[in-house]
């Protein structure tokens, strides 16, 4: 696995963010997984720009996920581009909270 490629400048913002949760990547991998509200999701990346270990992809929603949407969800979905986060690397999740408070929309969560 390679280093991630983060926005330093936003990683530092979230650190300092005082609503931070989860253990400050001091969790074994895998204890924690962050958990996406695709109703709230944008795509905007930012948890992808402040992840440390490449938890998170940005990518069109699946057409699953997309269906289960309210219809003001579905329209909020279009308007972005049908772009929404997604946690293919759970397994490597450190409970850094960084994305959680690096969110603009507040989509994630992590849980034990």
């Amino acid at each position: 696995m390679g280093k991630a490629n983060i926005d330093s400048d936003k990683a530092r913002r979230a650190a300092r963010h005082p609503d931070r949760p989860g253990e400050e990547c001091r969790a074994e991998a895998g204890t924690y997984r962050p958990v996406v509200d695709r109703s709230r999701c944008e795509g905007k990346r930012d948890c992808v720009d402040v992840c440390p270990h490449s938890v998170f992809e940005v990518r069109r929603i699946d057409d699953e996920d997309f269906a289960s949407l309210s219809f003001l969800g579905r329209l909020k979905s279009m308007a972005h581009g049908r772009q929404s986060a997604y946690t293919p690397a759970a397994d490597r999740c450190r409970a850094c909270g960084l994305c959680v408070v690096a969110c603009p929309e507040h989509a994630i969560t992590l849980v034990k």
